[in-house]
């Protein structure tokens, strides 16, 4: 299954859920898309619950079915918490860390400066968005990428960074001090329900 490239808000909408991270996707509409997307919506089902939380997580990061099962899986073999794992893979991602920083206004945006070069782990060039980044290694961008209009227009809209970053402004490089606290996470998502639905 191919990753939906069409409108974030639609699918936030969907979800009942801000996948921006921002509220702007829910602040107009937020209800679900469609003719009859407001009026009540009766109870889900346990399996309705479960999928709902995963389609959230999903369309939140930006992975297609297969690399988000893929994600799933591997996290199932660290010790630790399974959901919690998951949750921290996740965050562990090149695209994810890039928009982070604050170099895009969306993942989706932070995706592509990772696809067209601009990116570099620890002085080498990375245009794979799944990169996992390794606690310890210096996210950066490129010498000749640095007076992109979007990066610029991204940082100075950026007003809050997260503590497993340790940013620094005068470089615009960021290093990956350690991997996030559950309590650093978003409070709306309920990845149990996503282990379920994966064990059901």
């Amino acid at each position: 299954m191919s990753r939906y490239t069409g409108p974030s808000f639609k699918k936030s909408r969907s979800v009942g859920f801000s996948t921006l991270e921002n509220g702007k996707d829910l602040a107009r509409r937020p209800y679900k898309p469609g003719m009859h997307g407001a009026k009540k919506q009766g109870k889900l089902s346990n399996y309705g619950e479960q999928l709902k939380e995963k389609q959230k997580v999903k369309f939140m990061y930006g992975l297609n079915e297969r690399q988000f099962h893929k994600t799933f899986v591997e996290a199932g073999k660290l010790a630790g918490i399974h959901g919690e794992n998951f949750l921290k893979l996740l965050e562990s991602r090149l695209d994810n860390l890039v928009y982070r920083m604050g170099f895009a206004n969306t993942r989706r945006g932070a995706r592509q400066l990772v696809n067209h070069g601009h990116i570099t782990v620890d002085g080498m060039k990375v245009d794979i968005p799944s990169y996992r980044v390794k606690v310890g290694q210096v996210i950066a961008l490129k010498e000749n990428s640095k007076e992109l209009k979007c990066v610029k227009e991204a940082l100075e809209n950026k007003t809050k960074r997260v503590e497993y970053l340790d940013f620094d402004a005068n470089n615009n490089t960021a290093k990956f001090v350690r991997l996030p606290e559950r309590n650093e996470l978003s409070s709306d998502i309920d990845e149990s329900l996503i282990v379920e639905f994966y064990n059901r």
